[in-house]
C-alpha cells in the first residue's frame, strides 16, 4: 500500500470517497493547483480507486506513513471519554458510599455508648451500610441497558457498548457525514429536460414538476444515449441487472441505472445497437461521442454525444421538440440557461445530450471512422436535452433530521464535499432552513461586513478556514443552530468534535469512511454504517447501523431517552426504602428501641422483591407517544452552561502569569498539588460544588428529595406505626420498648434467657411473648416497606400523568414483579423454614397489613397532589416549534410504466 505522485496520466479519474467523503470522481494529472494535500490533483492515495483512464507515478509514502495510515494513527491516538451515564453513576456511587461509610463509623462509635458489645455494634454498622447502599443498582443498570440494546438490535442497530444506548438519548449535537450516511453514495438521475419540458425522475411528495414518463418525447433518446454512449462495464453479466456491480465513474453508473430501470432488457438494447466508433470523455473536450448501428429514415448509423452542457450546446444547431428537430433559437437558449441554472443551483451534476442521424451518403453502414482523420461530423447536432444527477438523500433522512431538531438536538453536517453541494443537500433534508450571511448579502445587496452575527442563524465553513479560527470564531460558529463544515479533512473533523465537547456538548458522530474514524473514536458516541462502512470506521464506533438507515438513529435517540427516564424512575424507586431502613436502625442506637429490621431482612429487601420490581421499569413505555422527542436534551448547552464549564476549567487548571512576557505558563507539579489541597478550603470550590446545573441528571436533588425526604419519610412513618402497633398489641408500649432495650446487652429482655418484664399496666411480659412480639414487629416492618414500595412503584412511574388509570397497566411486568414480591414476602414471614431462617413470625395477623396499605394510599395521594401543583407552578418545558420543517418523505422512486 502506497501513495503515488503522478508524473503521467491519460483521462485518469479516481474515487476518493473513502478518504474525503466526496463521491464525485476526481481528475488526476501531473500538475497541481491545490494547497490542500487531499485535493491535490497529482497524488493518488492508498485505499482509493481508479475508475477510469490510466496513469504512472512514483511511490512517495508507504504503510503507516500514507494518508490512510496517518488517519488510522489519529484514531489509535484518541482516548475514549467516559460516557455521561458512567460518570453520573460513578458520582452517585461515590456520594452514597461516602455517606454510608461516614454514618457507619459515626454510629459504630455512638453504639458503644449504649451497647458494650463489639459484635452487636459491628452488626449495626453493617446494617447501616447495607441500608444506605442500593446493592441491586449495578445489576439493575446492566439489565436495563441490555434489554434496551436488544430492542435496538431488533431495529438493526448493533450496540457495541451498552452505555452507548443511554448516551445516544443524551446527545445534544449530532455531527454527520454526508456521503453514504445522509446520501446514498450513488449518483442518481433526478431531473430531465427534453422537448422543452421538465420531468422529475425522482421527486418529493410536494414537487410540481411533470412525473417522469419513459415514453414522453425525447426521453427515449436520453435513455438510449445514457445506455449506449458509455464505457461502464459490469463485474458479471450472468446475473440480474439489480445484482450487478457497475465498474465506472459515479456519473456513468447513475445514468446506466436510470436507463436500465426504464427499458425492458438492458443487455438486449446493447446488443441491438452495437458501437462502431467511440471518442472517450477527456478533460479538454469535456464530452464523449459514440456512433452506433441504429437505423432511421436517413440511414443506418446514429451519432450520440453527452458531456458538459455548454460544450454540447455549442455543437448543436437544432433542438428536439415533439420528436422533430427544429432550429435552435435564442428563445430556446434562454430556456436552456434557465433550466441549467435551476439544476446547478441545487448542487446537481448536469449533463447535456445530443444526437445526429447520419445520412447514408457518405456514412453508409460499413463506413470506417478514424479519430486521427476526424472523418466524423463535429457540429450540426440536434440537442436532445439535459439531465441532472445528484447523490440523493436516503429515504427517511429528512424526517429523521426533522425529528432530531424537534427533540432539541443540533444536527451538523461535516463533509469532505464542496460547500455548495453540501448546502444544497442540507436544505433538502431539514438540516439548513434559514439564510446564511452570503445568502442575505445576495438577497439584500448589502455588504457582507454590514451583516451582524444576530442577523443569521446558518453558516457554512470551508475546511481551509478551520486552522485559522480563533476561540471567538468557534464560539460564533457553535452559537448558530444550522452548521455545515465542508471540504474537511479527518484532522478537521476531529478538531470539530473536540471543540464541541469543550463547551459541554454530548457529541454523536455518524460516518462510514476511513476519514470519519478519528471523529467516531473521539465522540461521546460514534455511529458507523455496516453495509457501506469501512472496517476502520466500524472498529472506531460504539454503535453500528446494520441496514445503513440513518432513521434508525432517531429510534435509538428515543430509546436512549426512554431508558434514561426508566433508569431514573428505577433508581428513584430503589433508594426510597433507604430512609425507613436507615432511620429505624438509627433509632435502635439513639433511643434505643429493639432492632426493628435485621441486616438479613434489609438485604432481602434490596436483593429480593425490589430487584425484580426495579428491573420491571425496563419495559415501561413512554408516558406520551411524542412527549420524549419534544423535550429538550437532558443536559442542554446554553450560554450559562458554557460559562460554568470554562470557569470550572480555570479552577481545575491553575496558571501562572510570567511578569516579563505576560504569557500564561503551567506551574510545577508541586504547585499543582498544593493548589489541589487548598481547593476544599476556598469559597470558589464550595460555590461550584453547590451550584446547580441546567438540565436533568440521572440522580439530582429533586430525585433525592423525593426518595429520602418525601416518600421515604412516609414509608418510615408507616413502618414505625406498624412496628409500635404490633408491640403494643403484645403489651409493650413505646416507653416499655425503650426501657427494655436498655437491658438487652445484659441478657435481660428479647433474648432466649430473657426475664419477665412488668409493663406500665403491670402486665407481665414473659420471655416467649417478648421473643414473639419482636419477631412479629420485625416482620411487619419488613412487610410495611415491601407493601408501601408497591404503591411507590406506581407513584414513580407517573412523571407527567397521575399514578392511576389505563397507563398504569401498560407494563404487565410490573404486576409480575408485584406478584413475585407478594409471594416472596409471604414465604419469608409465614412459611417454614424461611421464617425460622430469617427470624420472622408466621403468627403475625394479616390485620396489621392495613397499616402499610393505608400509608401506601397516602403515597399515591401525595404523588397526585404534587403532579397537580407542578403542572400549575412549573409547566413542562417543551422545545419550541421549528418553522419550515418539511416532514414529508425525502424522496420517492417513480415506478417504470409497463
Amino acid at each position: 500500500p502506497a501513495d503515488l505522485l503522478i508524473f503521467a496520466a491519460t483521462d485518469m479519474k479516481v474515487d476518493n470517497s473513502s478518504l474525503t467523503g466526496e463521491s464525485e470522481p476526481q481528475e488526476r494529472m501531473k500538475t497541481n493547483t491545490f494547497k490542500n494535500p487531499l485535493e491535490a490533483t497529482n497524488v493518488c492515495f492508498n485505499g482509493t480507486l481508479v475508475v477510469s483512464g490510466e496513469g504512472y507515478g512514483i511511490v512517495i509514502r508507504t504503510g503507516d506513513h500514507t494518508v490512510l495510515g496517518q488517519i488510522a494513527g489519529l484514531t489509535a491516538g484518541e482516548e475514549k471519554n467516559k460516557s455521561p451515564l458512567a460518570q453520573e453513576i460513578d458520582d452517585f456511587v461515590k456520594l452514597i458510599a461516602t455517606i454510608a461509610l461516614i454514618c457507619a463509623f459515626i454510629f459504630f462509635g455512638v453504639g458503644f455508648s449504649v451497647y458494650n458489645s463489639v459484635a452487636l455494634n459491628v452488626s449495626f454498622a453493617i446494617s447501616i451500610l447495607v441500608a444506605w447502599v442500593p446493592e441491586g443498582l449495578p445489576a439493575t443498570v446492566t439489565v436495563l441497558l441490555t434489554i434496551a440494546a436488544k430492542r435496538m438490535a431488533a431495529q438493526n442497530v448493533l450496540v457495541k457498548d451498552l452505555q452507548g444506548v443511554e448516551t445516544l438519548g443524551a446527545i445534544t449535537l449530532l455531527a454527520t457525514d454526508k456521503t453514504g450516511t445522509l446520501t446514498r453514495n450513488q449518483m442518481t438521475v433526478t431531473y430531465i429536460w427534453s422537448s422543452l419540458n421538465m420531468y422529475s425522475a425522482f421527486r418529493n411528495m410536494q414537487s410540481e414538476n411533470t412525473p417522469f414518463d419513459p415514453n414522453a418525447p425525447g426521453i427515449q433518446e436520453i435513455i438510449h444515449i445514457s445506455s449506449l454512449c458509455s464505457r461502464a462495464k459490469f463485474d458479471r453479466t450472468d446475473i440480474p441487472f439489480a445484482e450487478r456491480s457497475i465498474l465506472g465513474d459515479a456519473t456513468e453508473t447513475g445514468l446506466i441505472r436510470f436507463a436500465a430501470q426504464n427499458v425492458d432488457d438492458y443487455d438486449e438494447l446493447i446488443k441491438k445497437y452495437p458501437k462502431v466508433f467511440e471518442i472517450p470523455f477527456n478533460s479538454e473536450t469535456k464530452w464523449a461521442l459514440t456512433i452506433h448501428k441504429k437505423k432511421h429514415n436517413k440511414g443506418d448509423l446514429t451519432l450520440y454525444i453527452k458531456g458538459a452542457p455548454e460544450r454540447v450546446l455549442r455543437l448543436c444547431t437544432t433542438i428536439l421538440s415533439d420528436e422533430n428537430a427544429i432550429p435552435l433559437t435564442d428563445e430556446h437558449k434562454k430556456k436552456y440557461d434557465e433550466i441549467y441554472e435551476f439544476m446547478a443551483s441545487k448542487g446537481h451534476r448536469v449533463l447535456a445530450f445530443a444526437q445526429l442521424l447520419l445520412p447514408a451518403d457518405p456514412y453508409h453502414e460499413g463506413f470506417e471512422f478514424k479519430k486521427e482523420k476526424k472523418n466524423y461530423p463535429i457540429g450540426d447536432y440536434c440537442f436532445v436535452g439535459l439531465a441532472s444527477l445528484e447523490d440523493p438523500p436516503k429515504h427517511g433522512v429528512r424526517e429523521a433530521i426533522g425529528r432530531c431538531r424537534t427533540a432539541g438536538i443540533r444536527v451538523m453536517m461535516v463533509t469532505g464535499d464542496h460547500p455548495l453541494t453540501a448546502e444544497a443537500i442540507g436544505r433538502k433534508i431539514n438540516l439548513m432552513l434559514s439564510d446564511t450571511k452570503e445568502l442575505i448579502v445576495k438577497k439584500t445587496g448589502r455588504s457582507i461586513e454590514s451583516i451582524r452575527e444576530d442577523e443569521y442563524n446558518a453558516i457554512v465553513i470551508h475546511g481551509e478556514q478551520i486552522d485559522s479560527l480563533s476561540n471567538n470564531d468557534w464560539d460564533n460558529i457553535f452559537s448558530k443552530t444550522e452548521i455545515i463544515f465542508a471540504r474537511t479533512s479527518p484532522r478537521h473533523k476531529l478538531e470539530i468534535v473536540k471543540r464541541a465537547q469543550s463547551i459541554g456538548h454530548i457529541v454523536g458522530v455518524t460516518g462510514d469512511g476511513v476519514n470519519d474514524s478519528p471523529a467516531l473514536k473521539k465522540a461521546d458516541l460514534g455511529i458507523a454504517m455496516n453495509q457501506s462502512g469501512s472496517d476502520v470506521s466500524k472498529e472506531a464506533a460504539a454503535m453500528i447501523l446494520m441496514d445503513d438507515n440513518f432513521a434508525s438513529t432517531v429510534k435509538g435517540i428515543e430509546e436512549g431517552r426512554l431508558i434514561f427516564a426508566n433508569l431514573r424512575k428505577s433508581i428513584q424507586y430503589t433508594i426510597t426504602h433507604s430512609t425507613p431502613q436507615v432511620v429505624v436502625s438509627l433509632l435502635f442506637v439513639v433511643v434505643p428501641i429493639p432492632l426493628p429490621l435485621t441486616p438479613i431482612l434489609i438485604l432481602l429487601t434490596d436483593l429480593g422483591f425490589e430487584l425484580f420490581l426495579a428491573l420491571s421499569f425496563a419495559w415501561d413505555k413512554p408516558e406520551s407517544d411524542t412527549g420524549l422527542m419534544k423535550l429538550p436534551p437532558r443536559k442542554p448547552v446554553t450560554a450559562t452552561s458554557i460559562e460554568r464549564i470554562r470557569r470550572h476549567a480555570l479552577n481545575r487548571t491553575p496558571t501562572i502569569t510570567d511578569p516579563e512576557t505576560g504569557h500564561h505558563v503551567t506551574p510545577s507539579k508541586v504547585s499543582q498539588i498544593l493548589h489541589t489541597m487548598k481547593k476544599p478550603f476556598t469559597k470558589t470550590w464550595w460555590s461550584d460544588l453547590l451550584e446547580g446545573s441546567e438540565g436533568e441528571a440521572l440522580v439530582d436533588a429533586k430525585l433525592l428529595r423525593w426518595s429520602y425526604l418525601e416518600i421515604g419519610v412516609i414509608e418510615l412513618i408507616g413502618a414505625l406505626v406498624a412496628y409500635f402497633v404490633v408491640l403494643n398489641y403484645h403489651g409493650i408500649t413505646p416507653r416499655d420498648a425503650r426501657i427494655m432495650q436498655h437491658g438487652v446487652t445484659e441478657g435481660k429482655y428479647f433474648t432466649d434467657d430473657a426475664i419477665p418484664y412488668p409493663n406500665v399496666h403491670n402486665t407481665v411480659i414473659t420471655r416467649d411473648v417478648q421473643i414473639k412480639a419482636l419477631a412479629e414487629a420485625q416482620s411487619i416492618v419488613y412487610l410495611s416497606i415491601m407493601i408501601q414500595q408497591m404503591f411507590n412503584l406506581f407513584a414513580c412511574k407517573a412523571r407527567f400523568r397521575f399514578p392511576f388509570g389505563k397507563f398504569i397497566f401498560s407494563n404487565p411486568r410490573n404486576f409480575l414483579g408485584l406478584t413475585f414480591g407478594v409471594v416472596l414476602g409471604m414465604c419469608v414471614v409465614y412459611i417454614p423454614p424461611f421464617n425460622v431462617a430469617f427470624k420472622t413470625s408466621y403468627t403475625l395477623s394479616p390485620i396489621f397489613w392495613l397499616i402499610p396499605l393505608g400509608f401506601g394510599i397516602v403515597i399515591l395521594i401525595y404523588a397526585t397532589i404534587k403532579i397537580i401543583l407542578l403542572r400549575k407552578l412549573r409547566p413542562i418545558n417543551l422545545n419550541p416549534e421549528i418553522i419550515g420543517l418539511q416532514m414529508h418523505p425525502t424522496i420517492r422512486s417513480v415506478e417504470r410504466k409497463t
